[in-house]
């Protein structure tokens, strides 16, 4: 891995270093320092650290669903295969209570999405489509203002979607987009049941903004909020709806045979996922994460997380043991 260090990029230089970045492969190249504020508003820069891991002490958290489960193991495992010392908050909860987690330093580490930090943290409303610069705006954005480091992110995109029972698609008029959804709703309103998680209902990338975006409304006695798991199955068992939001590499999207609407009008943001640190960590440790996660998260790609995904929920092996095979099998642990 090639590192430009102290280099901070802007303007045309950064772009230009983007797309050589991502001839070849799904993993940016980027520098291995970032840009934080000094207090006034002028950037300074943090160098990231080069010392061995063994001995450090890093305490590791996750959301609460099967991916983020995985994925928090693959740190813990990673890392303490490394040598570090690690500390287990793994399934802190939803992603208010892993971000304000790492913001106040009860974490050192957990892995976030940038559509959800560019929405979500930023309060941005127009993701950018570009997965690359969707990524480096987040990753300079979180350094110069929170003091977050996020190192190379996934090539999978874990995105918001709607989706059916296979089975249902005549009863649904065979509708492929979520702009017939908007068109199902005038036509037979009662069709269109939906299920969804608790944030999904408020998040303005979730279905609030969709339904603006999409420019229709699905009647509030149409909408059932259930627990994240549940979506699933009341969706494939269509009771008590006929469609219900999913995370795209979810592996009971396949396992229940479930169709996913299209987002023909571009809405959900894309989520890349990276592993993201607090600066005291970064700064002592950065290039050596950098070089020690770089393989890892290039492995995971769409296909990959979504295996991993489903050996979780549909085949209900516990996240830690996908966790620690799939890193034994691809030599990233000893």
């Amino acid at each position: 891995m090639l590192h430009a260090r102290h280099l901070r990029l802007t303007g045309g230089l950064a772009a230009a270093a983007l797309l050589a970045a991502a001839c070849g492969g799904d993993q940016l190249e980027g520098d291995d320092s970032a840009a934080t504020s000094d207090g006034d508003g002028a950037a300074t820069t943090v160098e990231a650290g080069t010392e061995s891991l063994d001995g450090a002490e890093i305490t590791v958290g996750s959301k609460d669903f099967d991916e983020q489960l995985v994925l928090g193991h693959i740190s813990r495992l990673l890392l303490e295969d490394a040598g570090a010392s690690v500390t287990d908050q793994i399934n802190l909860g939803g992603t208010d209570a892993s971000r304000g987690a790492l913001e106040s330093g009860e974490i050192d580490h957990y892995w976030e999405y940038t559509g959800t930090a560019w929405i979500s943290f930023f309060g941005e409303t127009d993701p950018i489509p570009d997965r690359e610069e969707q990524y480096e705006a987040v990753r300079e954005r979180d350094a110069e203002e929170r003091g977050l480091y996020w190192l190379d992110p996934s090539p999978f995109n874990n995105t918001y979607g709607i989706a059916y029972q296979a089975d249902a698609a005549d009863d649904l008029g065979n509708i492929t987009s979520i702009s017939q959804l908007g068109d199902l709703i005038e036509s037979d309103p009662d069709l269109v049941s939906l299920c969804v998680e608790t944030e999904f209902n408020a998040r303005d990338d979730g279905l609030p903004g969709m339904e603006a975006h999409y420019g229709f409304d699905v009647p509030d006695d149409n909408v059932t909020v259930l627990d994240t798991g549940i979506v699933y199955s009341a969706t494939a068992d269509r009771d008590p709806c006929n469609f219900g939001e999913v995370f795209t590499t979810d592996g009971r999207v396949a396992a229940l045979d479930l169709v996913v609407l299209e987002d023909d009008e571009a809405f959900f943001p894309l989520y890349n996922v990276s592993p993201v640190f607090v600066e005291s960590v970064y700064e002592q440790y950065g290039q050596t994460l950098a070089e020690l996660y770089a393989p890892v998260t290039a492995a995971l790609d769409d296909e990959t997380m979504a295996s991993l995904n489903a050996r979780v929920s549909a085949e209900n092996e516990r996240p830690e043991a996908v966790a620690e095979s799939w890193l034994t099998e691809n030599g990233f642990i000893g």
